[in-house]
C-alpha cells in the first residue's frame, strides 16, 4: 500500500482516466512483475468497487465501509486510496472495462480463475453491505462473472455463498449433490477449506488487504457443512 504515494506522484496527482493509473503501474513496475500484479490488482478492483457502488444509483455509507472492510486502508495510505476511489466513480469507462483488464490476469481462455473468483467475492460483499442485494447489481456481477469466464454453475455457487434466500442449499455452496454420501460431503468440505486458506490466496497474487474476503468465504463453507451436518443428523 505504501506504493500508492510513488503512483500519483507519477502522475502528478488522481487526474485523468483509472487507463492512465494502470499504465503508470505497468510502467513503474516493469521490472517487478510480482509487484505490478499485485498493485494492478488493487487499482482495478478499486474500479470496479466503485463502480458496483454505484450500480443501484446510490453508495451508501454501508457500501464505503464494507469497501474498506476488504481493502484494510492503513491511516497513512487512506487518503491516497480515497483519491484513487473518487476517480474512478467519476471516471467515465464502464465497469466492463475494468473488468476485461482484470480478466486479463488469468490465463487466455482459463475458466473458473480462482484469482477472478476472489475479485468477485469482494464485489459481492460490497453489493450486499446495504442489506439488499439489487437487481441492477446482481446484473452487473453477472456480467462481471461473464467476461471472467466463470461459468454459470460456478457463478450459482458463488451466488449461494452471498445471498441467504429461504431455499439456502448448502449443497450448492460446496457444489455437491444433494444425494452424495457425508464422507464424500466431508471430503469436499475439507478440500475447500485448504484452498481458501488465506495462504492460498495470498500465494496467488492477493494482496494483505484482501485478506477479508477468505474469512467471509471461510463463514461460508462452514455454515453450509453445518447445516448438512444437522440434516444428517436429524434424518
Amino acid at each position: 500500500m505504501a506504493l500508492w504515494s510513488k503512483v500519483l506522484d507519477h502522475l502528478g496527482g488522481a487526474t485523468g482516466t483509472l487507463a492512465s493509473v494502470v499504465e503508470a503501474v505497468r510502467t513503474l513496475f516493469a521490472g517487478d512483475p510480482e509487484t505490478r500484479r499485485r498493485v494492478a490488482f488493487s487499482v482495478a478492483m478499486i474500479a470496479l468497487s466503485a463502480k458496483m457502488a454505484k450500480a443501484d444509483g446510490i453508495v451508501t455509507v454501508d457500501e464505503i465501509v464494507a469497501f474498506q472492510q476488504i481493502f484494510a486502508i492503513p491511516q497513512s495510505e487512506a487518503n491516497n486510496v480515497s483519491r484513487f476511489y473518487n476517480l474512478a466513480k467519476r471516471d467515465v469507462a464502464g465497469f466492463e472495462a475494468y473488468a476485461e483488464r482484470m480478466a486479463g490476469l488469468c490465463g487466455s481462455g482459463e475458466r473458473n480463475c480462482a484469482l477472478l473468483e476472489d475479485i468477485l467475492d469482494g464485489l459481492f460483499h460490497i453489493a450486499k453491505a446495504d442489506g439488499v442485494l439489487h437487481d441492477k447489481e446482481m446484473a452487473v456481477l453477472a456480467r462481471i462473472a461473464e467476461i471472467f469466464r466463470i461459468d454459470e454453475a460456478h457463478f450459482e455457487q458463488i451466488v449461494a455463498r452471498h445471498v441467504r434466500r429461504e431455499d439456502f442449499d448448502p449443497y450448492r455452496v460446496l457444489g455437491v449433490a444433494p444425494d452424495a454420501d457425508l464422507a464424500s460431503v466431508k471430503k469436499r468440505y475439507r478440500s475447500l477449506v485448504v484452498e481458501n486458506h488465506p495462504d492460498r490466496l495470498s500465494a496467488r497474487g492477493v494482496p494483505a488487504e484482501f485478506i477479508a474476503i477468505a474469512n467471509d468465504r471461510m463463514a461460508a463453507l462452514n455454515a453450509a457443512f453445518e447445516a448438512i451436518e444437522r440434516e444428517r443428523k436429524a434424518a
